[in-house]
């Protein structure tokens, strides 16, 4: 039996176990919140459509390494495993995160134990396990099985509380969901309504069965379908009454509506027109709010993350990795501009950073700071005319 199959199948020694029995929790499989309809909280629509969303502009950050392990730049740059390219690595840690409020960080070493490479892993495919007084995380690498130490594991997680480990559920949101799917229900149910039964007849003699629905075809037949242009219903004597069923479809009030889209867009800390993709000059503070609140916090804490997995004690100020949001400049070119014009002309930024700005490539020599030579210190010119 291998080390990875002792930890997964073994637990832990029994003065082990007792120790840590009291805060050790198992990652579990993913249980869906909302357990009218197959899934969790990605499964709803609007849900998804947050998390896409935020998911989305995540990648687009752009990480930078500092200090040693240069090797890990083009990794982090370009390929973050054999699997993925770095957008994809980091839609998939924000979706994990923000879906499950909890995404392991998994390094990936070579035969000598250096890290080259990192892969995302869901709680659904984890689990925190005690072996001969250690934790690990048990987890999966698509199909194969795994097991690192929990110390070495990246953890990222948000509405952290009560667990030592792990977020916690989104069962905060499981009213709201549930309106939702009720609402949905609602609008299928009101949609449904057009096919039932518009009339009622009441036949003056005793039929079969068969001779009923005979009947019943031919009174629809010659009298609601197309070919009756007129609009007038005729009926004979062997019906004692023809009645007409007004069936009212219900729909959801729109203020019941705004206040559950309203939830969703509260809990999930995004808006409709983030979502639609639908601001520009006017909306630069929203977009603002949106980066700052959302885009911001994770870029930090994967920065954090990803800076202590690779460094440990020796992170500091020239050894780490951040994740910066060059990418995201989507303001109004008039914004832009007015930035890159007042920061490039005061040495702030290189040509190639503001290039990046405009989503443009780099050029040679594009790496210099330059500043305005007619500027000129306060009172200098007054000292200049003495001289």
């Amino acid at each position: 039996m291998g080390f990875i199959d002792k930890i997964l199948r073994r637990t832990a020694e029994p003065a082990v176990a007792e120790a840590t029995a009291g805060y050790l929790q198992t990652v579990t499989a993913y249980s869906p919140v909302f357990t009218s309809f197959a899934g969790g909280v990605y499964e709803a629509e609007l849900c998804r459509a947050a998390i896409h969303t935020f998911a989305t502009h995540c990648s687009k950050l752009k990480p930078e390494i500092s200090g040693s392990k240069k090797s890990l730049q083009y990794k982090l740059l370009y390929r973050p495993n054999f699997y993925m390219d770095t957008t994809k690595f980091l839609y998939k840690a924000a979706t994990i995160l923000e879906a499950e409020n909890t995404c392991f960080i998994i390094p990936l070493n070579d035969q000598r134990g250096n890290i080259t490479g990192f892969f995302p892993v869901s709680p659904i495919n984890a689990e925190i396990k005690a072996y001969e007084g250690k934790r690990y995380l048990a987890y999966k690498y698509y199909n194969e099985k795994r097991a690192e130490e929990l110390s070495k594991v990246g953890i990222m997680n948000k509405f952290f509380y009560r667990d030592d480990f792990v977020g916690e559920t989104n069962n905060a949101l499981m009213p709201t969901i549930s309106l939702m799917n009720t609402q949905n229900q609602a609008i299928e149910e009101g949609a449904k309504n057009s096919a039932v039964i518009r009339f009622i007849a009441q036949i003056n003699k005793t039929l079969k069965s068969s001779d009923i629905a005979a009947e019943r075809t031919r009174f629809i037949s010659e009298n609601l379908s197309a070919s009756n242009n007129g609009g007038v219903l005729l009926f004979d004597t062997k019906y004692s009454d023809v009645k007409p069923i007004n069936s009212t479809p219900y729909f959801v009030p729109p203020n019941q509506a705004e206040m559950i889209r309203g939830n969703v867009f509260d809990y999930f800390g995004v808006n409709e027109n983030i979502i639609r993709n639908e601001f520009g000059s006017d909306d630069d503070n929203k977009w603002e709010g949106y980066y700052e609140g959302k885009i911001e916090p994770f870029a930090l804490q994967l920065s954090l993350v990803m800076t202590n997995m690779v460094y440990g004690d020796k992170a500091n100020k020239d050894n780490e990795i951040m994740f910066s949001s060059n990418r995201l400049q989507i303001a109004p070119t008039k914004t832009k501009v007015e930035y890159v014009t007042s920061m490039f002309d005061r040495g702030l930024i290189t040509q190639n950073q503001a290039n990046e700005v405009f989503n443009m490539p780099k050029v040679k020599g594009g790496d210099k700071y330059y500043i305005r030579k007619e500027y000129m210190e306060k009172g200098r010119e007054d000292a200049n005319k003495d001289e």
